[in-house]
Order: C-alpha cells, then structure tokens, then sequence
C-alpha cells in the first residue's frame, strides 16, 4: 500500500516557513520521499502500517495550511500514468526490501 501525502502550507512569514520546514523533515525522517513539489509518498507493507505513519504525519501538522492524505493500493500506484513534456516515464518501483514490523 502507498501513501500519499499533499499539503499546502503557507511560507509567507518566517514562522510558517519554519513550521513548513519541520513538517518537511518530518516526513522525510518517516521514510516520505518527494514525488513532486507538495507531495510525498512512502510505500507501506500493511494497514496496521499505513495507520501508523498516518498518525505520525497527523501529530506534524503545521496549525495552518491543507494537509491531505491518500493510501492507495500497489495495483492503483502501478496504473498511475506520469508524464513529462511529451517523454512518459514508468512509476516508481514497489521496493523490494523486506519491511518488518
């Protein structure tokens, strides 16, 4: 299972853009990787998983600013269609490493 991380945080004063950078790091100490600007994923190996790092992004949520979260199924990831210019790439790999809980 992917999750999907979206969120619109403002950065117009410098404690925002202090908060946006916490919640950033957050993500990424979690494991979170870009995927594009404002949009995080982390592919998790079960439920129980995903609930867990849901939680955990809830508990870094900036006061201000749209945080949305999405978790899709490996299926519904390898069906996404990216493309770039007029080039298209493949999506991400599922990884391959054994995760443990």
């Amino acid at each position: 299972m992917w999750l999907v991380v979206m969120f619109d945080l403002p950065v117009d004063t410098q404690q925002a853009r202090r908060q946006y950078t916490r919640f950033r790091k957050a993500l990424l100490q979690d494991g979170f990787s870009m995927m594009q600007f404002s949009v995080y994923i982390r592919h998790c190996a079960s439920e129980e998983n995903t609930a867990v790092h849901i939680t955990r992004v809830e508990n870094s949520i900036p006061p201000d600013g749209e945080v949305r979260i999405l978790a899709i199924t490996d299926k519904q990831f390898e069906r996404m269609r990216i493309f770039w210019g007029k080039r298209r790439k493949p999506p991400e790999p599922v990884p391959t490493q054994l995760e443990l809980f």
